[in-house]
């Protein structure tokens, strides 16, 4: 892909809008781009919120030299986008449509946003007992599978399980949104940037080295605050 000689994000963004949804009721430019976080190949995400639309809809394609990833939406159907981001913990959608730049708005984004808003400032809903005790259950067993795995493979693809949940049981725990891919490491420096370090630090050492002690550590210091490993007597369902 050719990535020189093309328009800045906005304005392609606005080339975009007004060739493809020029009778939109909103439109926001969102992602790394308005984050000041762009590399060369990132795309430029745009949300669309339009009340003639049947429903909701996702679409990728290229447009002036950018790749363009289109969330297309009516004025009800970004609800349940919402409702699924928050109860997974992980608000994409409402982060989006918060940081989100106009593009276009015929009276309708203040109130989306605000919507959005209000729900990161909630936080995601608390973990019960019950499901700390669950996650410190499998965080264990896979930790154990970490600890005895002897293939190089294997032991790979062990921790790259056991850094996602650490991850999710650190931030959950402390009532946090939590991310997926890139969005782990920038999850957990908007909690706690020097548990970030300590958390790479961890896992570098392992995937460059191969040494597995400083993850084990960091798992005992991350489930030790709510008992430790959890293996024996632990029951579902009986």
């Amino acid at each position: 892909m050719n990535y020189t000689n093309r328009l800045q994000p906005y304005e392609a963004a606005n080339h975009f809008i007004y060739k493809y949804y020029p009778n939109c009721d909103g439109a926001l430019l969102a992602g790394s781009v308005i984050r000041g976080e762009a590399t060369k190949t990132s795309d430029l995400d745009i949300i669309i919120f339009d009340r003639k639309l049947r429903s909701s809809y996702r679409e990728s394609l290229l447009f002036m030299g950018w790749p363009i990833e289109v969330f297309a939406n009516n004025l009800t159907s970004y609800k349940q986008f919402f409702k699924s981001d928050y109860e997974q913990a992980m608000p994409t959608h409402q982060m989006m449509v918060v940081e989100g730049r106009i593009i276009v708005d015929r009276g309708v984004i203040a109130s989306i946003k605000q919507e959005a808003r209000q729900m990161l400032e909630m936080g995601p809903l608390p973990w019960s007992k019950e499901i700390i005790d669950t996650k410190r259950y499998f965080i264990t067993d896979v930790l154990d599978d970490f600890i005895g795995a002897t293939d190089r493979a294997e032991e790979i693809f062990i921790a790259n399980t056991l850094a996602e949940w650490i991850h999710e049981f650190v931030l959950r725990t402390n009532y946090q949104w939590v991310g997926e891919s890139k969005w782990i490491v920038r999850s957990l420096k908007r909690y706690d940037p020097q548990f970030t370090e300590e958390f790479v630090s961890a896992f570098d050492d392992f995937y460059r080295n191969g040494k597995k002690q400083k993850v084990i550590d960091l798992t005992d210091k991350v489930l030790s605050p709510y008992g430790g490993r959890l293996f024996h007597g632990f029951s579902v369902g009986k």
